[in-house]
């Protein structure tokens, strides 16, 4: 059996991995775009998969994909979800202009996987096809940036809790160390007297902030392009397919989500991912501030400042205890 089959695109035919469920156009991706050998990040992955699994739901029940082909694509696509696809999904994050590449091996997968519930084999497509029905009512240009701010909504998610416990370890320690007396500086020359809690909860309230700002920053990321098809008009697309498809994907994904007012805004302006990219580095800056803070005051102990304790790093390290003040 060989190890390649052949599958035809508008260019012509391209020879694929006989046993890939991605096909020609993810083939001529990989093909024109060797650049770094990054491939997508799976919580982008993950939103695709949920994109597509919401649009087949709506078209499910618009009737404009047979509820056959539809809970095929659905099945498939909740795989994708689980990452069960992810090394099929082979391009180059540097590809061509607004994810088209990422976008139609998605559909390619989801196509070939979808298909092979029905009974086909893969690279037919007569069961399902990528453009046809995976891809029914949509264009890169509203599923990708969808699925850029879902993506980002996800991995937030996994952010929130860390910050939140930071704060609360600082808050922590500003209890703890609410009755040591030390001098404050300024210019790294002594100043006035303050408690070492005082400084431990400034440091725990920055992070709050900075975790506030970001969440308020990425609400925006809530309002959603999808059905907007090629140019935002949602040109070819049911007048009530854009409604459902976010709705759906609310349900699915676990997040507020909503049809943005303007669908050509969601799909031109990136102005939103630049807001929440503004605050992680707010908070980043933010930790390395504090970062220096601490590395300072535990200098020493001997010829340094040596006002706290940091023990050495382990798996799981103990948290910084005061040291005797001067």
């Amino acid at each position: 059996m060989s190890d390649l089959r052949k599958e035809k695109d508008s260019l012509g035919f391209v020879e694929v991995p006989a046993k890939a469920y991605y096909g020609a156009q993810t083939a001529r991706a990989v093909d024109n775009f060797p650049i770094s050998g990054m491939r997508a990040h799976p919580q982008l992955i993950r939103a695709l998969g949920m994109v597509k699994k919401a649009a087949a739901q709506a078209n499910k029940d618009l009737g404009l994909v047979d509820a056959t082909r539809a809970d095929a694509i659905i099945q498939a696509a909740q795989e994708v979800i689980d990452g069960q696809w992810n090394a099929e999904f082979v391009v180059d994050v540097f590809q061509a202009g607004a994810g088209v590449s990422l976008h139609m091996n998605t559909n390619e997968v989801i196509a070939n996987r979808s298909g092979e519930i029905l009974g086909g084999k893969l690279g037919e497509y007569t069961h399902t096809h990528p453009n046809d029905h995976v891809n029914y009512g949509q264009s890169t240009n509203d599923v990708f940036p969808t699925s850029m701010r879902l993506a980002t909504l996800l991995a937030l998610d996994t952010l929130y809790p860390v910050l939140d416990k930071l704060a609360a370890t600082f808050a922590e320690k500003a209890t703890a160390f609410h009755d040591i007396m030390k001098s404050g500086r300024t210019h790294m020359q002594d100043a006035v007297p303050m408690r070492l809690g005082q400084e431990f909860a400034a440091y725990g309230l920055a992070i709050e902030k900075g975790r506030r700002h970001l969440a308020l920053a990425a609400d925006s990321l809530r309002e959603l392009g999808l059905g907007g098809s090629a140019v935002g008009t949602g040109i070819n697309t049911h007048p009530d397919y854009r409604v459902k498809a976010v709705a759906y994907l609310a349900a699915i994904s676990g997040q507020q989500l909503a049809p943005a007012k303007d669908m050509r805004w969601a799909m031109q302006s990136n102005a939103c991912m630049s807001d929440v990219s503004a605050a992680l580095r707010g908070i980043a800056l933010e930790t390395i501030r504090i970062s220096n803070d601490i590395r300072l005051l535990s200098s020493g102990p001997n010829t340094g400042f040596g006002e706290i304790i940091c023990p050495a790093c382990s798996r799981a390290p103990p948290s910084c205890r005061a040291r005797s003040i001067r």
